[in-house]
């Protein structure tokens, strides 16, 4: 093997290194609010609310669960999450900065959306399925029973009852 072709092979490994080092940069400075407006965090639990809606300046909350589920969510800066959880199934959406989660699970399934600085991302799982959706600013990411899509450079999905995932806007798949 000659010198040019070892550069060929790791000159793109350093470059697929330094792109996820600096997506996890930004996906840390997106959680912890590095640069976006203070609001005071809210979290909306179900149950024991029924129906549980809180706002604080500009972030929003909202969680829902019928009996036998559990929803959570958590929004500050200007975040907005809402979950939803039907008869044995939970959710959980966590949003900062500007972003939107969206979360749904029911018969049992499991649910987890985050969107950190920024992002859009919606999970909903159903029957014994885990999905997990995460997105940073200017991205976007679902992970539902039809499949998962990612978009953008800070996204991520997996669907747990197909096996099936994506990251950074590669490798999106629906059914």
């Amino acid at each position: 093997m000659s010198i040019r072709s070892i550069r060929a092979v790791v000159v793109p490994r350093r470059f697929l290194r330094a792109g996820v080092v600096a997506a996890l940069g930004v996906a840390s400075a997106a959680l912890l609010g590095v640069g976006t407006a203070a609001a005071a965090p809210v979290t909306c639990v179900s149950p024991p609310s029924a129906n549980e809606i809180l706002v604080s300046d500009t972030a929003s909350c909202g969680a829902t669960a019928a009996e036998g589920g559990t929803a959570h969510s958590f929004a500050s800066e200007s975040g907005t999450a809402v979950s939803s959880a039907q008869t044995a199934g939970a959710a959980e959406a966590h949003a900062t900065g500007f972003g939107t989660a969206l979360s749904g699970a029911g018969d049992g399934g499991r649910a987890y959306a985050y969107a950190l600085g920024g992002g859009l991302s919606h999970s909903s799982a159903q029957g014994p399925a885990t999905t997990v959706s995460v997105a940073g600013w200017g991205s976007g990411a679902t992970a539902d029973p039809t499949g998962v899509t990612c978009v953008g450079p800070q996204s991520f999905a997996v669907n747990t009852a197909t096996g099936q995932w994506c990251a950074v806007g590669v490798g999106s798949t629906r059914r």
